[in-house]
């Protein structure tokens, strides 16, 4: 696959997770990862549609590398927790947002961080 046509099917790819068609998404960006798997915007949007495809063990593992090639990224961190938190991994999914919120105190970011903390908050609650 040439260049060009790698960059065509990475935005491909992101035009489908965008539309919510996440398993052609992962399809499309087979070949990509061929050439480009170390790139973080490759991991990113790979992660992003094994998360909307409810694949949350290898969306997991899109996230965590995208944290070994920048630890600095919220983003990353962000929908690490998300995917932790859908998998009911409620305290390491915290650490993840705590860090993002940290990192980048939007009002999205801490507004994940509320909701999973307010969920542990129940589950302890109700013990």
């Amino acid at each position: 696959m040439t260049t060009e046509g790698t960059v065509e099917a990475f935005r491909r790819a992101e035009s489908l997770v965008a539309q919510r068609r996440p398993l052609e998404a992962i399809r499309v960006l087979e070949p990509v990862l061929d050439i480009a798997s170390d790139k973080k915007s490759v991991q990113l949007l790979l992660g992003r549609a094994y998360l909307f495809s409810a694949q949350f063990r290898r969306a997991e593992l899109a996230f965590l590398r995208v944290l070994e090639l920048d630890p600095s990224d919220h983003y990353a961190r962000l929908v690490l927790g998300r995917t932790l938190q859908r998998q009911g991994r409620l305290i390491e999914a915290r650490t993840q947002l705590r860090l993002a919120a940290t990192m980048n105190p939007a009002p999205a970011y801490q507004e994940a961080l509320g909701e999973i903390n307010a969920r542990i908050a129940i589950d302890t609650g109700a013990r």
